[in-house]
């Protein structure tokens, strides 16, 4: 993507058959006469389903309203505030730098030196005269009110249009506000696809699918998605003493939008539509040039408006964060995905409230391998200045306790403040010595949960590259809070010098892969997940991809996020290349789960099995899940080097296959879901014995709290099949990318099920609830399961971190 020459291989990606030409600007509108209140014929789907999909996100119209209003007073009290604080303050009285003495009658002498908040006020004539005689203080006043204007006839339109939301929820879906929250999303898109049978929101096409809607949501998200997966979008930057650094802001992400999307001269003429210009091959040196020219004038307006915003980002931070600090300084050293990683992790055609499901479950094993992170030198250093520090501050509270006057000698109070943030701090930097070093497992834990993970990752989790890739993805708190001020002085230079060098890649890239949908319009190629056009041979796709090494979507993705929308929309018919790879993939699961351990034996031997035939179904699917990434088996794939030769060459994708066919099998008994595609092939009888005895573990978990079942329960296993599918699908991808680490020289293949006979054999004759102590031999490394260890070892599930030195290693 980096070589402007290989864009000249590039060829048009054809339209579909069903393509259609016409724009739906141009279309006429008709409401048939007696329907009021009807959506009919919506001309502007895009944002009208967009609306919807928020307004269900987002709680409905009260608490849209709501925080839009209070969006308002923030911008509103953060000006008026500032403004106060820096004309109607006299600090040298509040600093005591300036004497008062105050006359009034009957006051105590001893009070008179005493400074009082009033006495630090201006009187508000002059504080008002203050405020005239600067002009700067006029000026960025004028430019306030300009832009709360604004946003206050935003929020006025955005009021007109969500009450025409809450009127569409109410009478045309039938969901009254009182019961949005118990509706799940995929609900709402069944009514939509529904209403349109019967009132026609689209008129290009008789019925929507879940992918027209998905794409009318994402059109431009999916594009973002597919440069961000190309390495298109500068975002990599080569600074002198960090090295490669990822700076992607909320600022700059707006500014790329801006430029390419809805911004003055931007490549798409209306929301659904590239520019006819745009699709042509002849003129894109042109357009190239004229992309340039507008890439260069947003970069000089960005950087006139530099101070102005710089200023605004300043004081924004420290209303928001200053008090959050002085409260929990640990939060500076928590940890969010980035707006790198929420781009770089992302599916094709995956909405927000999946992405931020998923992150959110792989938050607590990614942040137990980056804190396994530690250096001793650091170490040693931060213990010592917390020793100090807490001495001396320990001395302080003392006397304070002793005497409250104390806090009135100057800067006692500053001096308690810091030394707390600097205990805090150093804390931080200081490894829990009950952790355990498990890099590769965690790694295993994460790949559940965030589906990609580049191939040199795997058996080299315990190196710092790896950290710092993965530290890419999720950053610490202060790092983004410094990012995001750092961006008015650094996006300007980044659209200038590294956005204009790529202005010809960006015409290529958004003429080869655009395709018109009819009753949809542009959209990227890549969210089609079309296999043919797009796959990968070594994601499963061999044979049936036609792509070029340029066309293919990097690590997996268009497989990966076809398996997610498939999953995520049951009822979803794909065509017929996507079909195929589906096929595919079924037959594999099934060759796979008969020659891999039996579900039985992997589940009864996981920490979690009492759980998992407990009456609390609802936690079931994450707990099966964690059994599987708790399983020897499983995690002895990502060890390095030798260990492989100790492991037999599938035993890692049979396992996990042998539970997606199991949870499928359970599945599809429990929601009777029938022709629904299931991830199993339709030959798989569920009475077969691979599957009867497997499946009753789980069906055990579905015929208790049948209230909640429909919904919650459906979503967990959604997401748990996709976690186990990730592994999967990436086990099969190691092997054909890599096949020399499955030819291993061990020359006597241990069975699977003697490897954990003795644990069957114990847990059988014992009880499921009593305490096992179990020894599995795996390349001469012995792990012991004690009575005190079983709540860590539920924990590794997720992963449990340390460092070696620090604590054991598993």
């Amino acid at each position: 993507m980096a070589n402007l020459e290989a864009y000249r291989e590039y060829q048009r990606i054809e339209d579909f058959e069903e393509d259609s030409s016409p724009g739906e600007e141009d279309l006429l509108l008709h409401v048939p006469e007696g329907l009021k209140d009807s959506w009919h014929h919506v001309k502007n789907l895009d944002n009208f389903f967009t609306r919807v999909y928020h307004f269900h996100q987002k709680n409905g119209f009260a608490c849209m309203m709501l925080s839009e209003f209070f969006e308002l007073v923030q911008f509103l009290f953060v000006v008026t505030f500032t403004t106060f604080l820096v004309n109607c303050v006299e600090y040298d009285v509040l600093f005591a730098n300036r004497a008062v003495n105050h006359t009034e009658s009957g006051q105590n002498p001893l009070d008179r030196n005493k400074v009082t908040l009033p006495d630090a006020i201006l009187p508000s004539q002059q504080c008002t005269q203050r405020i005239q005689e600067n002009s700067w203080n006029i000026f960025l006043l004028i430019m306030a009110a300009i832009f709360w204007i604004y946003r206050l006839v935003k929020v006025i339109c955005n009021v007109l249009s969500f009450w025409e939301i809450r009127q569409f929820y109410i009478k045309a879906l039938k969901i009254r506000m009182d019961e949005l929250c118990n509706f799940t999303w995929q609900e709402v898109q069944d009514r939509l696809i529904s209403l349109q049978r019967e009132q026609q929101m689209c008129i290009h096409k008789k019925e929507l699918t879940e992918l027209d809607i998905y794409h009318r949501i994402l059109r431009f998200k999916n594009y973002m998605v597919a440069m961000i997966n190309k390495s298109l979008l500068p975002v990599e930057l080569q600074l002198p003493l960090l090295g490669n650094v990822v700076f992607l802001t909320q600022g700059l992400k707006y500014n790329f939008e801006l430029i390419l999307f809805w911004g003055p001269g931007s490549l798409f003429q209306n929301k659904w539509n590239l520019h006819p210009k745009y699709k042509r091959n002849g003129n894109r040196l042109e357009l190239a040039q004229q992309l340039s020219r507008v890439i260069l004038l947003m970069g000089l307006a960005n950087l006139l408006l530099c101070p102005f915003i710089l200023v605004w980002q300043v004081l924004y931070a420290f209303f928001s964060y200053t008090e959050v600090i002085r409260r929990e300084p640990g939060n500076l050293g928590a940890r969010r995905w980035s707006l790198y990683g929420r781009l770089y992790l992302r599916h094709f055609n995956e909405l927000d409230h999946e992405l931020h499901g998923r992150l959110g479950r792989a938050y607590k094993p990614t942040s137990k391998y980056m804190n396994s992170f530690t250096s001793p030198l650091l170490t040693v250093l931060a213990k010592n200045v917390a020793f100090f520090s807490g001495s001396v501050l320990a001395v302080l509270i003392a006397l304070t306790v002793y005497d409250e006057d104390v806090l009135t000698v100057q800067h006692i109070l500053t001096a308690i403040t810091v030394l707390g943030v600097v205990i805090t701090i150093t804390r931080s930097f200081i490894p829990d010595e009950h952790m355990v070093w498990c890099p590769e497992q965690l790694l295993q834990c994460m790949l559940a949960h965030i589906h990609y993970m580049p191939d040199h990752w795997r058996g080299h989790a315990n190196k710092s590259e790896t950290r710092d890739e993965v530290a890419q993805l999720f950053q610490y708190k202060a790092v983004f809070i410094l990012e995001e001020l750092l961006s008015p002085i650094v996006t300007p230079f980044i659209l200038i010098f590294h956005l204009r060098n790529k202005s010809l890649e960006i015409i290529d890239f958004f003429r080869n892969f655009t395709v018109e949908v009819v009753g949809v319009g542009d959209i990227c190629s890549f969210a089609q997940m079309d296999i043919r056009r797009h796959g990968n041979p070594t994601w499963l796709s061999e044979g049936q991809t036609e792509a070029s090494v340029y066309q293919q979507a990097e690590n997996g993705k268009t497989e990966l996020s076809l398996m997610h929308f498939t999953i995520k929309n049951p009822r979803w018919q794909p065509p017929q290349e996507s079909s195929v790879f589906i096929s595919h993939l079924k037959e594999k699961v099934q060759h796979d789960a008969q020659t891999g351990p039996s579900t039985q034996l992997l589940l009864s031997e996981a920490p979690l099995f009492t759980s998992l035939q407990s009456n609390e179904s609802a936690t079931g699917p994450e707990n099966l899940l964690a059994s599987v990434l708790a399983h020897p088996v499983l995690t002895a794939s990502g060890l390095q080097g030798g260990d492989h030769r100790l492991i037999p060459p599938n035993t890692a994708a049979s396992a996990a296959a042998s539970v997606l066919a199991s949870l499928s099998t359970s599945q599809l008994a429990y929601t009777n879901r029938g022709h629904v595609h299931n991830l199993l092939p339709a030959s798989v009888n569920p009475d077969n014995a691979m599957y009867r005895s497997d499946g009753t573990i789980i069906d055990s978990m579905t015929r208790s709290d049948s209230h909640v079942r429909s919904n919650t329960l459906q979503s967990e296993y959604s997401s748990a099949e996709m976690s186990l599918h990730a592994i999967y699908m990436h086990e099969l991808h190691l092997q054909t990318s890599h096949p020399q680490r499955n030819l291993g020289q061990w020359q006597h293949t241990v069975p699977m099920r003697n490897l954990h006979t003795n644990t069957v054999l114990q847990q059988t004759e014992l009880g499921s609830n009593l305490p096992v102590t179990t020894t599995v031999h795996l390349g001469g490394w012995q792990e012991e399961e004690e009575e005190e260890e079983n709540e860590d070892d539920q924990e590794i599930n997720s992963g449990s971190t340390p460092k070696p030195g620090t604590g054991s290693s598993c």
